[in-house]
Order: structure tokens, then C-alpha cells, then sequence
């Protein structure tokens, strides 16, 4: 089924608003474990408490959040449908 312009568009501007999204959570936990574990003694792998939930963890999650993300929300969109709608690469029409 063909799809417009219009739902093509909604489509981009939701998988766009869920990236924006997972990028805050992301920030979100990696600034929650690197300050709030900031005074922690323990260590894993001989890496200190905040440096290993923030940034080892924290880069886990984020790829498991993308690939779920993926899999779940982003549709192959084709725009060669409307190639003689958008402008060439000289900002002209063809």
C-alpha cells in the first residue's frame, strides 16, 4: 500500500521524537550512576563503581534500547516514490 508524503512524514518525526528520547534516558542514567555513584568503593572488573554502571552498563543498555527500538517502531520507509517531489542535489527539481 502506498503511503503519502504526510504519513511518511509522521513516521520519520516518531522514530526521530523516539530516538530524542532514548538519548535523554540514556543521559539521564549515565548521569544518575556517575555522580550517584561518585563516593562507592566497590569496584567490578577493577573499574570503579561509576565509571563501570555509567559508561559499560549504560553502553548495554543503550544498544539493547536501539535494537529494540528497531525492531519495534522504525518502518522501512521508500522514497523513491516521491524522488521527482524532492528537490535534486542543486536544491532544484528535476
Amino acid at each position: 500500500m502506498k503511503k503519502s508524503m504526510k504519513e511518511i512524514n509522521r513516521q520519520l518525526n516518531k522514530e526521530a521524537l523516539l530516538t530524542l528520547g532514548l538519548f535523554l534516558l540514556f543521559f539521564l542514567w549515565w548521569y544518575a550512576t556517575a555522580y550517584g555513584l561518585a563516593d562507592a568503593e566497590w569496584t567490578v572488573f577493577g573499574l570503579p563503581a561509576w565509571f563501570f554502571m555509567s559508561c559499560v552498563v549504560g553502553w548495554i543498555l543503550c544498544c539493547l534500547g536501539v535494537t529494540f527500538m528497531v525492531k519495534k517502531f522504525f518502518r522501512d520507509v521508500d522514497l523513491d516514490e516521491f524522488a521527482e517531489e524532492l528537490p535534486n542535489e542543486k536544491g532544484g527539481r528535476e
